[in-house]
């Protein structure tokens, strides 16, 4: 069992569809998806005409902030808001989807999906399309094999069209723990899905540096269906000509917890729990994050863990070791207008401490500083952070809180 597991059975159960059922024929990591390789259709935001400003560590000490609890859960794990819409949805690591409106909870779920709870197994994630038509979840399934699976939305803010239930990705999981389970759409209008190295410790099967597996990776896909095929790969993906599997965006990674894209920049940020010694935090910009390597086994973190780098290995932008914590939660940069001094700096946890954290990005790229921003939730239970349509930041507890940051 691996170390958050270890110890959030002291207390609450780890973290991070209603349709039963097996799902349908479909293939492992190990045997390519049938999809076609395609371009994207939608067509990335041109960047801004300058870097948008950047907290400093010491404005971040000025920042006075305080977490307004807004909703009550079973274990819930991830959080995400429809595209035009206010209600809010909740994945409970059980299998349910929740809807939080109006201030309250819905009695009744509006979704379930078959999963079990055992290790580091469960529903892990959700995400809306970009134009809100449709809600994408991330699960293992009663044998503890990854799926990401499609439901149609109808016209009304909270109306799911259960029989359109379509699975997109099915990967095999050799272990119980490293699912990985993150899915989010980038500002280009494409389907990320993480996958973390398949489990075991040290990456015994070696998936991290095998993109010939979708184990240890982050997937990018265009999730519409290509005739009789699930997805499409785009065409500017790293391996879309070959070389590896078409789905892998980027690889190297051991269990990449949360990641998301910075709204102004595009820059995706990608925490990644370590083994022994190291957590870390990665920023990838637009133009480096295609095909990025970040060194998993051979590296944990910035050290040497088990053979040689590989070359060209992307450092992490900020880690830290396990005498601050021992599994990195990831966050999101501030773009709200609630908190401006917070403006820029990526926020972030560790799920032990459960304290939030705050990154002052160095301008050029050099270096982090870390800022503890005096709020948090009970020591480890923060397993997610979630940002609504305005920007503000919410914090998870599997414990059953969702928390707003406010100012203080």
């Amino acid at each position: 069992m691996s170390r958050r597991l270890r110890f959030l059975a002291v207390g609450v159960a780890l973290v991070a569809g209603a349709c039963g059922g097996g799902d349908p024929p479909g293939e492992t990591s190990a045997q390519p998806a049938a999809t076609v390789t395609a371009p994207s259709t939608t067509v990335p935001p041109a960047p801004p005409p300058s870097a948008p400003a950047t907290a400093t560590g010491e404005e971040l000490r000025g920042v006075a902030v305080r977490l307004t609890e807004v909703a009550t859960l079973d274990a819930p794990v991830a959080m995400a808001q429809r595209p035009g819409h206010d209600p809010f949805f909740v994945a409970e690591r059980a299998g349910r989807v929740r809807v939080v409106e109006d201030g309250g909870l819905r009695p009744e779920p509006l979704l379930e999906v078959e999963t079990t709870t055992e290790s580091e197994r469960g529903l892990l994630g959700l995400a809306f399309s970009p134009d809100g038509s449709h809600l994408y979840v991330s699960y293992t399934n009663l044998e503890g094999d990854s799926r990401l699976e499609e439901y149609a939305m109808g016209e009304g803010a909270t109306e799911i069209d259960l029989a359109s239930r379509r699975t997109l990705v099915r990967v095999d999981q050799p272990f119980s723990n490293h699912n990985g389970g993150h899915v989010a759409f980038g500002p280009d209008g494409l389907l990320y899905y993480g996958l973390g190295d398949g489990g075991g410790s040290g990456d015994p099967e070696g998936n991290a540096q095998d993109t010939s597996t979708l184990l240890g990776a982050v997937l990018r896909i265009d999730p519409r269906a290509q005739g009789e095929a699930p997805y499409a790969i785009p065409a500017d993906n790293p391996f879309a000509g070959g070389g590896g599997r078409g789905e892998i965006y980027l690889y190297g990674v051991r269990n990449p917890w949360r990641f998301s894209f910075d709204r102004a920049t595009g820059d995706l940020w990608l925490a990644d729990v370590g083994q022994n010694a190291i957590e870390e935090v990665n920023r990838l910009t637009p133009e480096t994050a295609a095909g990025a390597n970040l060194g998993w086994p051979a590296l944990e973190g910035s050290r040497p863990y088990d053979g040689d780098p590989p070359p060209g290995a992307v450092p992490p932008i900020y880690e830290y070791t396990h005498d601050e914590g021992f599994s990195v939660t990831g966050g999101y940069v501030y773009r709200g207008e609630a908190i401006p001094a917070l403006g820029g700096a990526y926020v972030f946890a560790d799920l032990g401490t459960a304290r939030l954290w705050a990154l002052a990005v160095d301008p050029g790229g050099a270096g982090a500083e870390r800022v503890d921003l005096g709020v948090g939730v009970d020591e480890g239970t923060l397993v997610s952070f979630s940002e609504d349509a305005g920007g503000e930041l919410y914090v998870i507890s599997i414990a059953g809180t969702i928390s707003r940051l406010d100012p203080a």
